[in-house]
């Protein structure tokens, strides 16, 4: 297996320095998997330049962490189900729909439950989407306009779980009690 260094604002790229910079700022920490990633500045600016829109989006922040999580458990991916849990609770996403979505079903919210499922039917579907699939989404009460917004989430959630699922970043201590293990197939 490879091995992928968990760079620090110091020791990254130079072209990556920045990015780390940025996320030092707004987290007050490093996440590793950013850490993991700064190996390859195209990839870092990717991430985080899709990340700056998608959280300038109509989508409120309970909304995109709902994508989020969804996505990482579409995915499969350890680091980003934890840390979007954590997230989630935070932006006031109820524990049970929460709970929920890492168990792989829909929150009980009706929107949230909305965005969960076109999520995840994006990743299963490979973006092909059902007249059905976009109209359930838009009687939740979303916009066309959103369902695109909701790709973009999917889009960059892809970046942090394909990384994730590569790299294998350790989980910080903070997230420790959200920790997730994909179910065996």
């Amino acid at each position: 297996m490879c091995s992928y260094p968990a760079y620090t604002i110091e020791s990254a790229p130079a072209q990556s320095k920045p990015v780390l910079q940025q996320l030092q700022q707004t987290f007050g920490f490093i996440p590793n998997i950013a850490a993991k990633m700064a190996g390859s500045p195209v990839l870092i600016h990717g991430f985080i330049g899709l990340f700056e829109r998608v959280h300038a989006s109509s989508l409120t922040e309970p909304e995109i962490q709902t994508v989020l999580l969804t996505n990482a458990v579409a995915n499969a991916s350890e680091w980003p189900v934890a840390f979007h849990t954590a997230l989630a609770l935070k932006q006031g996403v109820h524990p049970t729909d929460v709970d929920a979505i890492r168990h792989g079903v829909l929150p009980h919210d009706t929107g949230l439950a909305a965005l969960s499922a076109l999520a995840r039917t994006l990743i299963e579907k490979r973006g092909r989407l059902a007249e059905s699939d976009q109209r359930r989404f838009l009687e939740a009460g979303f916009s066309v306009e959103q369902i695109l917004e909701v790709i973009a989430v999917v889009a960059a959630s892809t970046i942090t779980n394909y990384a994730s699922s590569v790299s294998q970043p350790p989980l910080e201590a903070q997230f420790e009690e959200f920790a997730w293990h994909a179910p065996t197939p």
